[in-house]
């Protein structure tokens, strides 16, 4: 368990510096108004989280140590949007279109609410 707790919390750390450094310079080198750097983040984090989970299904492709840095914590650290469609990408394939919907649905939406009541939140305290 612990050692499974450390390759979580390395790989997260360095999912998480890959994360500032791709923003950084994307935003150095694009004068978009688009968050560009975050988009191209969670698009390229799906598709590792996607080639990852790809090579963990083969059965000897990937240690379960090895799943726990790369899909828990480096992805994890990277884009937690990655888990969020690798999720919904296995809801489709299980045919749960209601729960699909309901968990993109309400997780963009009641995200969105709870940016909103925390920016307002902390602007009163």
């Amino acid at each position: 368990m612990l050692k499974h707790i450390l390759l979580v919390g390395l790989g997260g750390g360095l999912g998480s510096v890959l994360r500032y450094l791709a923003q950084w310079f994307i935003s150095r080198n694009t004068q978009i108004l688009f968050p560009l750097g975050t988009f191209i983040v969670n698009v390229t984090g799906c598709f590792l989280i996607g080639l990852f989970y790809a090579f963990a299904s083969r059965g000897n492709m990937l240690s379960t140590e090895m799943r726990f840095f790369l899909i828990t914590g480096l992805c994890g650290g990277y884009t937690t949007f990655s888990s969020f469609s690798y999720e919904n990408l296995e809801l489709l394939k299980q045919s749960h279109y209601l729960q699909f919907a309901l968990y993109s649905g309400s997780s963009v939406l009641l995200g969105l609410v709870a940016a909103v009541g925390g920016m307002a939140f902390g602007r009163q305290i």
